[in-house]
């Protein structure tokens, strides 16, 4: 019984570790630096991550009264500084850093640089696909601008030389890496615009984020995207995404990927020619067939074989017609030799002078009476007309006293002014 005293239980290891641990000034208010991963951002806002470096990790949790106060996106892969105190969960006897305060290490800043100036180009209208230009599906002349030496431009060469040995290269050697990178590569986009390129790739192997940064300084977007060649990116591997992906006119996930974007398959053209040549000669065999099928049918037939045929039905339908016409000209000649007979055997024909003095009777008899309607006449036998403003004046109520009218007489007119006027009973 005594022998079993010497031996404690799990939880009472755990909760003695924890008190030495709470109990540690050095492990009170500790100062860390490392990697995120296995981030995880509860509902109830609470963080939960691992910090790591090259050989080491701790767990690690933030909880929501220090979380909200995070300013930033919280990603796997991001570097950070964290202010904290060490203690162990019991239940499971591991330690863990309890996070107060959490800062972005170097790269972490880097990642805010990113997104602010993707941010803005994007506003800008520089990603939009409407800017961005074809690349052309069989170049002549390719330009490259990327390290001299590495894989990058050993893939891109082997690649092109393998898939279109037709097209020409031309290296613009240049830093991909460093203080002066993006100067040297903004310097090399525009040598190159003076060589008559096709298409243009811009890139180099994979690395950090700080080896591909050069890729996302806005000097070298803008010289992409004002370039007047067809721009193909070729940055990292296909997990890293640059600014210069996203302005370019085709992002390829590698360097070799480039140079398939770049350059057809002589393989593809080869077999594409020969399905088009098959193509090609069927329908020629088939425009053949067709035309000597038509050409049998011509030989064979009767008019061919008896032209003289086509010949007398030609005449017979002339023959027709001319008999038509024929008949048409008896028919109008007969109609109108009747109308001749008609006339001559008129009354008018006959006797003209009748007609002439039945016109003469008619027309004395019209001249009378328009003499015996003539208002001249009527004035000749004593009467006047009376006007007022050139108007005849035929009712006693169209005038008034003291109105100027003139009488028309046989030989002329009287100027008068009305005295009275007297309306008749």
């Amino acid at each position: 019984m005594e022998e079993s005293n010497k031996y404690i239980t799990v939880s009472q290891l755990n909760r003695y570790i924890k008190y030495k641990i709470d109990n540690d000034e050095n492990l009170d208010n500790i100062f860390l630096k490392g990697e995120i991963s296995n981030f995880k951002a509860h509902t109830r806002g609470h963080f939960y991550f691992t910090l790591k470096d090259e050989h080491s990790r701790v767990n690690a949790i933030m909880f929501q009264s220090n979380a909200k106060n995070i300013k930033f996106n919280v990603v796997d892969g991001m570097k950070v500084l964290v202010t904290g105190k060490l203690s162990v969960y019991e239940a499971s006897g591991a330690y863990q850093i309890y996070v107060e305060d959490m800062l972005e290490d170097g790269v972490g800043n880097l990642y805010i640089a990113f997104e602010q100036l993707k941010e803005k180009l994007e506003k800008e209208g520089l990603f939009k696909e409407e800017h961005k230009k074809k690349i052309p599906k069989i170049p002549k002349r390719i330009g490259i601008i990327t390290a001299s030496t590495g894989a990058a431009i050993k893939d891109i060469l082997s690649t092109i030389k393998r898939r279109w040995p037709l097209v020409e290269t031309i290296l613009f050697p240049s830093l991909v890496q460093g203080e002066f990178a993006k100067d040297n590569i903004v310097e090399n986009i525009k040598k190159a615009e003076n060589y008559d390129l096709d298409v243009l790739i811009v890139g180099r192997g994979g690395g950090s984020i700080e080896d591909l940064w050069p890729f996302n300084e806005e000097m070298v977007a803008r010289a992409i995207y004002n370039c007047t060649i067809p721009v193909i990116s070729a940055v990292g591997h296909e997990i890293d995404f640059t600014i210069a992906d996203f302005v370019s006119d085709m992002r390829a996930p590698t360097p070799t990927g480039a140079a398939e974007m770049a350059v057809p398959n002589i393989v593809d053209v080869k077999s594409y020619i020969n399905q088009v040549n098959l193509r090609l000669n069927n329908s020629i065999n088939t425009i053949i067939s067709k035309n000597r099928e038509r050409l049998n049918n011509i030989v064979t037939s009767s008019i061919f074989k008896n032209p003289k045929r086509m010949y007398e039905i030609k005449e017979q339908m002339f023959d027709i017609l001319y008999e038509k016409l024929l008949r048409q000209f008896n028919i109008t000649l007969d109609n109108k030799r009747h109308l001749l007979d008609v006339i001559k055997s008129s009354i008018v024909f006959k006797t003209p002078l009748v007609i002439i003095n039945n016109k003469s009777n008619n027309y004395l008899n019209l001249l009378n009476k328009l003499e015996v309607l003539n208002p001249i006449t009527t004035i000749k036998r004593g009467y006047s007309i009376t006007k007022m403003n050139n108007k005849v004046i035929t009712n006693i109520n169209d005038i008034k006293k003291g109105d100027k009218i003139a009488n028309e007489l046989k030989n002329g007119y009287l100027e008068c002014e009305v005295l009275e006027v007297y309306e008749n009973d």
